[in-house]
C-alpha cells in the first residue's frame, strides 16, 4: 500500500466490500465521503445549538452544584416559615435539573455521532487516495459554508451577531 497521496480510480475504502474499480464508483464514493463531511459539520453546529439552548434553559442564578444534585450539606433544621417559597424553589431547581439533563443527553449523543463520523472520515483519508481527500476537504468547506450562518438564526435581531 502506498503511503503518499495518489490519484486512482481503484481502491478499497474502509471495508473490503467497499471496493472501487471504476471512475463511476470513485465518483459515488467521493460523493458519499463529501456528504459525510457535510454531516460532520451539521452535527458540530447541532452541538453548539444544543449547548446554547441548554444555557438559555437554565436560569443564570443556578450554580453547577444545584444542577448536579441536591445540596447534601443542607439540613432542614431551620425551624418554621418559608415553606411555600422553599417548595417553589425546590420545584424550580428540579425542573432546571431535568432540562439540563435532557440537553446533556442530547449533546452526548451528538458528540458520539460526531466522533464516529470524524474517525470514519480520518480512516477514509488514510486510504491516501487524493480524490477521497479532496472530497473530505470539499465537504467540510461546503458544510461549514452552509451550516455556519444557521448558528445565528434565532437571536431575535435577524442579522445581528450574538456577541454584539
Amino acid at each position: 500500500m502506498e503511503m503518499t497521496f495518489f490519484f486512482s480510480d481503484r481502491l478499497v475504502l474502509l471495508f473490503d466490500f467497499w471496493s472501487v474499480h471504476s471512475p463511476t464508483g470513485l465518483a459515488l464514493s467521493v460523493l458519499v465521503i463529501l456528504l459525510l463531511s457535510v454531516l460532520y459539520e451539521v452535527v458540530k453546529m447541532g452541538k453548539a445549538k444544543v449547548l446554547r439552548r441548554a444555557l438559555l434553559a437554565v436560569p443564570p442564578n443556578f450554580s453547577q452544584e444545584a444542577l448536579l444534585g441536591p445540596d447534601e450539606g443542607h439540613s432542614g433544621d431551620g425551624g418554621g416559615g418559608g415553606g411555600d417559597s422553599e417548595d417553589s424553589s425546590v420545584r424550580e431547581r428540579e425542573a432546571a435539573q431535568g432540562r439540563w439533563f435532557r440537553y446533556h443527553v442530547g449533546q452526548t449523543l451528538l458528540h458520539v455521532v460526531q466522533v464516529v463520523v470524524g474517525y470514519t472520515l480520518m480512516l477514509a483519508v488514510m486510504s491516501y487516495n487524493a480524490w477521497i481527500f479532496l472530497g473530505v476537504v470539499a465537504g467540510s468547506a461546503i458544510g461549514y459554508f452552509v451550516v455556519y450562518p444557521l448558528l445565528w438564526v434565532g437571536y431575535g435581531g435577524g442579522t445581528s451577531h450574538p456577541v454584539q
